[in-house]
């Protein structure tokens, strides 16, 4: 790097100091500021709560756990979709110390044994469903395997709403018994847990999304996650006047973190819509509670987006949206702006080992700023881009980004070689978390991702990242939803490959003519080979998804090469046939 360039490394404002603050403090300190007001609606439930509500509900919650024999560092683990007893259930863990595992709805049962195993989780909390799938399999799955001999930590199934499952060898509980088995534990027993909890214990442990291998378990501390939520919230402008929709599953950062512990921090209000996210549900959340702000993927904007088009909903409060997952198109921004009246999508980026926001919009950027990019670090944060020697490189070079600060996780459960991989020590000593992001950092100090490393495509020796291409795609005017995936090619390597589904109601394009709108505007090389339409013979009905709503892009790859083959298979069918 040359004197006159400058590096790409930028850190966040200090201005508003970090909080040295517990989950359970703060909820004290926010029950006494608003007592009544609304912290909590849950509309499919019919439930609403203020401040003093959660407090005393998650007192009772804190009281049943010390009950069950718990103390500060055993783990617990929860499994259910988006309702108030998550909330409670998370909010009494953190009070006695108990850090709340968070385990994704689409585990199958081998993965949800999988994820106890490994955690020693001591109390499960589990949902006898979860939107219209019924969880009974898991627990019974469960229950047999701890009557096997395995799973010898845990010592209770808490069920909700009530089963009728019950074992000699497992107590399988009815969620209010497991409430009501709290009442003899005395306010002494209760206040001395509260006072052994520090805001540096770990408070949550998030199962990471990865696609090869086991899951890996980031263990994230009260002062990560709740400074996190809290900064995110500023970015935000966010007041104790907002009201937030929270589409995202609470088993994630985004809804657990960006979404209840930002209004907690800001004392506003959060309103859980669904238990599992559904359009209609949310939309008739966003009308009925008049939310200023709304949290989502991109893939859940665009399903509103759908049924706004064919049916009319009073969206008339929005101020401000924020996205993660992916990134948002300025087309689907644009949407955002017209049909929901949301002046502002904000961007956040970052990973759930990062608490999980490391740079974000804001509000006041100015709004050419708001129309693409990630943004620059929250307080207390710093990113650097760095080339395959691990040097910085200069403004507008891309490279890996990685992130220092107060919100790195504490390290992965029980993993040191992982948590040694993914976060190395500069030789000033500071610690930093390499993303496997690409990305540059321009010369106004802004972050902008280019793609997943893993995702590039190597195109006869040319990096090609498809972001670019799927941002293209969605300006046509049929096309809803895309992912640009690589698929292998004899001449060279790999080539560009869409999936892509169409918007409701429009015809399929002949496949040269997106060919050529990708064309008109990116090099050639970056020009879709193969189009494959979702809903197609062959081809799934739905992109696979995580449950946080990520297109899953190893599925597709998979669904590609297996087409290919068969495209192959058929053309040497058919060439013996000529012969």
């Amino acid at each position: 790097m040359s004197n006159t360039e400058v590096a790409s490394l930028v850190r966040g404002p200090t201005n508003l100091p970090l909080w040295h603050k517990t989950i359970g403090g703060l909820l004290e300190e926010q029950a006494q500021r608003h007592e009544g007001r609304t912290a909590l609606v849950v509309p499919w439930q019919s439930i609403r709560c203020s401040f003093r509500d959660l407090q005393t509900r998650s007192e009772v919650t804190a009281r049943a756990l010390l009950a069950a024999g718990l103390q500060g560092g055993d783990m617990v683990a929860i499994m259910a979709g988006n309702r108030v007893e998550y909330i409670d259930f998370m909010l009494g863990a953190a009070r006695v110390g108990c850090p709340l595992i968070v385990l994704n709805n689409t585990y199958t049962p081998s993965e949800l044994i999988s994820a106890l195993e490994r955690t020693s989780t001591k109390v499960l909390l589990i949902a006898s469903s979860i939107s219209r799938r019924s969880m009974t399999s898991h627990i019974e799955g469960t229950h047999q395997v701890q009557a096997a001999g395995r799973l010898r930590h845990l010592k209770q199934i808490v069920v909700l709403p009530p089963t009728k499952q019950s074992s000699r060898s497992l107590t399988v509980m009815e969620y209010h018994n497991f409430l009501e088995s709290g009442d003899d534990v005395s306010n002494k027993e209760l206040q001395a847990a509260e006072e052994k909890v520090k805001d540096t214990d770990v408070v949550n442990v998030q199962f990471t999304s990865g696609t090869t291998g086991l899951p890996k378990a980031a263990l994230l501390t009260h002062r990560n996650i709740l400074n996190n939520g809290r900064f995110v919230g500023t970015r935000m402008h966010l007041t104790s006047t907002d009201i937030i929709c929270c589409p995202p599953p609470l088993f994630h950062c985004f809804g657990l973190v960006m979404g209840f512990l930002n209004t907690l921090s800001h004392g506003a209000s959060i309103v859980f819509p669904s238990d599992s996210f559904d359009a209609s549900l949310t939309l008739n959340a966003i009308a009925a509670e008049r939310c200023t702000a709304l949290l989502g993927v991109p893939t859940m904007f665009i399903a509103q987006l759908e049924k706004l088009a064919s049916k009319p909903y009073q969206i008339t409060s929005l101020r401000v949206g924020l996205a993660s997952g992916a990134p948002v198109p300025i087309s689907l921004q644009e949407r955002l702006s017209r049909d929901m009246g949301i002046s502002d999508v904000l961007i956040a980026y970052g990973m759930t080992e990062v608490s999980p926001v490391s740079t974000m919009m804001d509000v006041g950027d100015p709004k050419e700023r708001k129309r693409g990019g990630l943004g620059t670090p929250l307080p207390h944060n710093t990113i650097k881009i760095v080339n395959e020697e691990n040097s910085i490189v200069p403004r507008g070079t891309r490279g890996e980004i990685c992130s220092s600060g107060y919100a790195l996780m504490r390290g992965y459960l029980d993993n040191p070689e992982a948590t040694n991989q993914a976060m190395r020590r500069d030789g000033e000593g500071v610690l930093w978390m390499y993303t496997g992001d690409e990305g540059y950092i321009d010369e106004e100090g802004y972050a902008q991702i280019t793609g997943r490393i893993k995702d590039m495509i190597i195109r006869g020796g040319e990096n090609i990242f498809p972001a670019e291409i799927e941002e293209r795609l969605l300006q046509h005017p049929v096309v809803a939803e895309v992912s640009v995936v690589g698929l292998p090619d004899d001449r060279y390597g790999e080539v560009v490959s869409a999936f892509i589904r169409l918007s409701e109601g429009e015809k399929k394009p002949m496949i040269a003519d997106v060919q050529r709108w990708v064309g008109d505007t990116l090099g050639r090389h970056k020009v879709p080979v193969h189009v494959y339409w979702i809903g197609q013979h062959g081809v799934a009905d739905d992109f696979p998804k995580t449950g946080s709503g990520k297109h899953q892009k190893h599925i597709l790859r998979d669904i590609g090469r297996k087409l290919l083959q068969k495209q192959g298979d058929e053309g040497k069918i058919q060439e013996r046939a000529r012969l």
